[in-house]
């Protein structure tokens, strides 16, 4: 009998809960509003970019940081100049989206960037890597 009452007191619950279930709706995306998506994030020059990324480095808090983690801020700046157009754009708009005082998810991104291409034997800022060339 006390099985059959917490049976019926769980469905009672479940079924309630049922309602409140959210539910996703897709629909068809056109053409055209992609292209205004992309023709939108392709307005910012890669210039912006670097020129925003060169604010946010320059920072003495994303210093602070960087030096924290072993960086040289002449070795970021550099590691910005040889970003391609994509990768600054992009980034920077990962700059912009990021909350307030969200940077420290920024400078821990450029530090495994930094890693990798140290790893790989593309740069050599971290004294601690070994490169597999």
């Amino acid at each position: 009998m006390r099985l059959k009452q917490t049976l019926a007191a769980l469905l009672i619950v479940s079924t309630t809960h049922v309602g409140f279930v959210q539910t996703a709706q897709a629909a068809m995306v056109g053409t055209e509003a992609v292209a205004q998506a992309s023709q939108g994030a392709a307005a910012r020059s890669a210039d912006e970019a670097r020129s925003q990324l060169n604010d946010a480095f320059a920072r003495a808090d994303v210093q602070a940081r960087l030096q924290a983690l072993g960086v040289d801020s002449r070795d970021a700046s550099e590691r910005v100049a040889a970003l391609t157009d994509d990768e600054a754009t992009r980034l920077a708009g990962e700059i912009d989206k990021a909350p307030a005082g969200g940077i420290i998810e920024v400078i821990l991104f450029v530090f495994f960037v930094l890693l990798v291409t140290d790893i790989l034997g593309f740069t050599k800022v971290f004294p601690f890597t070994r490169s597999i060339r």
